[in-house]
């Protein structure tokens, strides 16, 4: 069976005695749980579901997004999971999914639970596409999805109009306890066609010499980026990247526009939505950048973006 990697050889090489290291820690190291990250009060779901022309980008939690681009509605990892494994969601999804408008496509990143959901799946109405990762489509198939297309990294498609690459990302995955890196992870970055407005959904990663070469090579507008899961850092760097290297990340893109994600929702490491949040605008101000590149959504908000002159 074949076994996917990252770039250089990279690898998540953690034993279980690490893992009781980090669990030993977070006993000793208590987080405020009672402070969570802000919903939205300007939700605009029925003028989501009308719209067909212009390009919007609704963050709905985790890595969840509802992408419009090219009259398209596109979905980012749909997970409204109210569980991960003993973990309860710590913030409501923005926006149900039977407030979203009919689906037209769907991205995945990679297979993990929290990115992959087919309970939350299910929910979703249209007629819907599937870009999965290379090695996914089984499992789509055997859940009983026909109109699924696997891709490597740097395969793109054409679909409707709108540009679908996917790109390398420094991650690892597994559903189950045979399954590991049997299945790709990475990112996708869409281009509108007509516009040339680009997105780069940057997936679950570490911080890896990748995304210079995704911005020489695609050169994005709009970047969606992790923030979230990192702590502790000797545990997790290697597959989350913390927000100080997500802001070196976004500029080595060349993107003009950093919209956070993958922070805030589930209890997966040590840090908390509020604290990846503040170390995000720490460092944005530290390094006297324009406050006009940074766009935080709350919960279930929708940006309207204007078309590239």
């Amino acid at each position: 069976m074949k076994k996917f990697a990252n770039l250089d050889g990279i690898e998540n090489t953690h034993t279980f005695k690490d893992l009781l290291r980090w669990q030993r820690e977070r006993r000793s190291n208590k987080k405020d749980l009672t402070r969570q990250i802000q919903q939205s009060t300007e939700k605009e779901p029925e003028r989501l579901k009308e719209n067909r022309s212009k390009h919007s980008i609704t963050w709905i939690g985790h890595s969840t997004f509802l992408l419009q681009m090219g009259g398209l509605n596109i979905l980012t990892d749909p997970v409204w999971a109210t569980k991960m494994g003993l973990q309860k969601r710590l913030t409501s999804p923005g926006l149900s999914a039977g407030q979203l408008p009919e689906i037209d496509l769907v991205l995945i990143s990679h297979g993990h639970y929290d990115h992959l959901d087919f309970n939350s799946i299910k929910q979703l109405k249209g007629k819907i596409s599937f870009y999965v990762p290379a090695g996914l489509k089984g499992l789509f198939r055997k859940k009983g999805y026909q109109t699924v297309t696997e891709a490597n990294w740097w395969e793109e498609f054409v679909d409707r109009g709108v540009k679908i690459t996917f790109v390398p990302a420094q991650h690892w995955t597994r559903r189950s306890a045979f399954d590991m890196n049997t299945s790709h992870w990475g990112g996708w970055v869409i281009q509108d066609l007509k516009t040339g407005e680009s997105l780069y959904f940057a997936g679950d990663t570490g911080y890896f010499r990748g995304f210079l070469e995704i911005g020489e090579r695609l050169k994005p507008d709009t970047v969606l980026m992790p923030i979230g899961a990192y702590e502790p850092e000797w545990f997790m760097k290697v597959s989350h990247i913390n927000p100080e290297d997500a802001v070196k990340a976004f500029l080595e893109t060349g993107a003009s526009l950093f919209i956070p994600m993958h922070y805030g929702a589930y209890r997966l490491a040590d840090d908390t939505g509020p604290e990846a949040l503040e170390r995000l605008e720490k460092e944005w101000e530290k390094l006297s950048l324009d406050e006009a590149r940074l766009k935080v959504l709350p919960l279930g908000e929708t940006l309207w973006k204007e078309p590239v002159s």
